[in-house]
C-alpha cells in the first residue's frame, strides 16, 4: 500500500509515493514505510549492517536481536552527533574567515 503526500510546500509540490520496504537481520523480516529514493533506503540498511557488525561482543543468539538493533542505533546516533558537532565547527570556522576576508577587502577599497 502506497500513501502519496506532498513532499513540501508551494506551487511545484512533488508528490512521492511512500512504499513499504522489507529486509531482513538476524533471521527476522523488518519492514517499515519510506519515501526515500531507492539508493538511500539501500544506503541506510548497508549503515545498520555494518554499525551491527561491528558491535561484535554482542552475538545476536546470545542477546536478543531488538537490544542489538538499539544498540547499534544508539551508536549511529551518536556518530551522527559527533558530525553535527563537527559541522558546528567548521561552519563557525568558516564565518570568521569570511568575516576576516570581507574585512580584509573592505580595508583595501576604502580610501
Amino acid at each position: 500500500m502506497s500513501r502519496p503526500y506532498p513532499l513540501t510546500g508551494g506551487p511545484s509540490d512533488k508528490i512521492m509515493e511512500e512504499r513499504l520496504v522489507s529486509f531482513f537481520l538476524f533471521g527476522q523480516e523488518y519492514t517499515f514505510y519510506s519515501d526515500a529514493p531507492e539508493e538511500e533506503v539501500v544506503a541506510v540498511l548497508e549503515l545498520l549492517r555494518e554499525e551491527l557488525e561491528r558491535g561484535e561482543e554482542f552475538m545476536p543468539s546470545a542477546v536478543p536481536s531488538t537490544k542489538v538493533l538499539v544498540l547499534g542505533c544508539l551508536r549511529m546516533a551518536a556518530k551522527y552527533m559527533h558530525l553535527q558537532r563537527e559541522h558546528e565547527r567548521y561552519c563557525q570556522a568558516q564565518e570568521q574567515l569570511t568575516a576576516g576576508l570581507i574585512e580584509k577587502i573592505l580595508r583595501t577599497v576604502e580610501p
